[in-house]
């Protein structure tokens, strides 16, 4: 589609372009840590919702919805945009309710270590750090495979310039510069994916033709009472819904907003809008199987467009892609640095502000080292994405009761968890195998915690309610 050279000189000119506006920003804003990892009570509801829109829609979903709907069909489809449109307003309680008991907070870890102890504590670090990197990869790793489309640029070239660029805007600014690249990469987002569609739709052949496709190769797919797509979207919607509430970029945002209206209004419209938008990238999976489909459904969508796409979008996919890549890379870098920083006071008490905040730059380019092998060498994350689900879906009953009920303990929680493990392990797929009991894994993990935590109630009452107020004293900020 394109030549070597030209693509890399378009890919370093967008990757500079949207690494200098976050420097830029960055150079006339606060240097304080606190900015740096919550910039708290800064964001209008507005902002909010461009942030939390950015954020969400990464390189994936040029991929991921489309290749479900290859064998998912409309169920699989529904519950994908159903499942991401879920988190953003199931933290709208969640998010009041902790903004309510620490309003001097930063992460999610900081609530389970005060309300839990150190062995839930480190359950939920790891079961955090665990997703935060594999989110990382995963859009590391699409944005390289977008590059190798268009033009035959090696992986890990890619994968370097795209990491670099991201890493310089956000370990410089942190996540008030995340929050103001989302909003200009929002500009380029909105009106490229609406081309995208445009050109996609009349590559299609329209509705019309695309029915009649699947009427003649898949019929099952149009079937909402299929119950293969019914699983799937079922699967991806109790994945998503319970996955999104432990990415600390969501925690970070509701922080960052200037109030719990702005929070509530940001996260709510976050969420609505962004369902539609999975909902017609997945549409593309339906179309690719109406002409035909065959080999590379990963690709479902590409392989619609590409045959009539016009030499000046294929140009306009690099800045997309990287506008979708960036925009999601940047929260989960900023993420883990609040992570990092929250937690390194944690077991460095004495150390000051300043070497907290170079210790997360430090540790965050580290990272960046197995982030960029991984997405270098093309590997498929989805296993990996799926059990990183699976361990939030059973960690996600035990964590967030605490914030509701005084007389749940961290010793129920955590043998909540574990058995919640234990059993949606149990029926996991192995690594290659077919996913037959993909769903019924996850709902084991999902709901195996809140039996277990009710009968342990009963028979572990917890010796004293635990004061929640006292969290407000427990959790303080990090300004000098």
């Amino acid at each position: 589609m394109l030549d070597t050279t030209s693509a890399f000189l378009w890919l370093v000119l967008f990757s500079a372009g949207f690494a200098l506006a976050g420097v830029l920003y960055a150079r006339n804003s606060s240097d304080s840590l606190e900015d740096f990892i919550v910039a708290r009570n800064t964001q209008t509801s507005t902002a909010t919702v461009l942030t939390l829109l950015a954020s969400s829609l990464g390189a994936w979903i040029l991929f991921a919805p489309a290749q479900a709907a290859t064998w998912g069909g409309l169920g699989a489809v529904i519950g994908y945009a159903l499942g991401s449109m879920s988190p953003r307003l199931t933290m709208i309680p969640l998010g009041r309710r902790m903004r309510e008991l620490i309003p001097e907070g930063h992460t999610l870890t900081e609530y389970v270590i005060s309300r839990y102890g150190r062995g839930m504590y480190g359950l939920t670090l790891v079961i955090m750090l665990f997703y935060m990197f594999i989110t990382l990869t995963a859009e590391i790793t699409a944005i390289a495979e977008l590059m190798t489309l268009l033009a035959p640029i090696p992986l890990w070239l890619t994968a370097a310039v795209v990491m670099g660029a991201t890493l310089l805007y956000t370990s410089y600014g942190g996540l008030k510069a995340s929050i103001f690249t989302d909003k200009v990469q929002m500009l380029l987002i909105v009106p490229l994916l609406g081309v995208l569609v445009f050109l996609g739709y009349r590559a299609s052949g329209g509705v019309h033709s695309v029915v009649e496709g699947l009427h003649e190769n898949a019929p099952h797919l149009l079937d909402l009472k299929n119950l293969t797509g019914l699983k799937a979207g079922l699967t991806f919607f109790v994945a998503i819904l319970l996955t999104g509430l432990f990415h600390q970029g969501n925690w970070q945002r509701v922080y960052a907003a200037q109030s719990s209206r702005a929070m509530r209004r940001g996260f709510f419209l976050g969420g609505l809008f962004v369902a539609p938008v999975i909902f017609i990238m997945g549409l593309f999976g339906l179309a690719f199987v109406a002409q035909g489909g065959g080999e590379g459904s990963s690709v479902a969508l590409f392989s619609v467009i590409m045959p009539s796409l016009p030499v000046w979008f294929a140009v306009a996919l690099i800045p997309l892609g990287l506008a979708l890549v960036m925009s999601s890379a940047d929260t989960a870098i900023s993420a883990v640095s609040s992570l990092i920083a929250v937690d390194g006071r944690r077991l460095f008490p004495n150390a000051s502000t300043g070497r907290l905040m170079v210790l997360s730059r430090t540790l965050i380019f580290l990272l960046a080292v197995p982030v960029m092998i991984v997405a270098s060498q093309g590997y498929s994350v989805l296993y990996l994405f799926l059990l990183a689900d699976l361990f939030c879906s059973a960690a996600a009953f035990p964590v967030f009761f605490g914030l509701f009920s005084r007389r749940y303990s961290g010793r129920i929680a955590m043998l909540s968890t574990l058995s919640g493990l234990l059993a949606g392990v149990a029926l996991f797929p192995a690594p290659g195998a077919t996913p037959a009991y993909l769903l019924e894994s996850f709902l084991l993990a999902a709901f195996m915690p809140v039996v277990v935590s009710l009968i342990l109630m009963k028979i572990m009452p917890a010796r004293e309610a635990y004061d929640l107020s006292q969290m407000k004293t427990l959790i303080r900020s990090l300004k000098s």
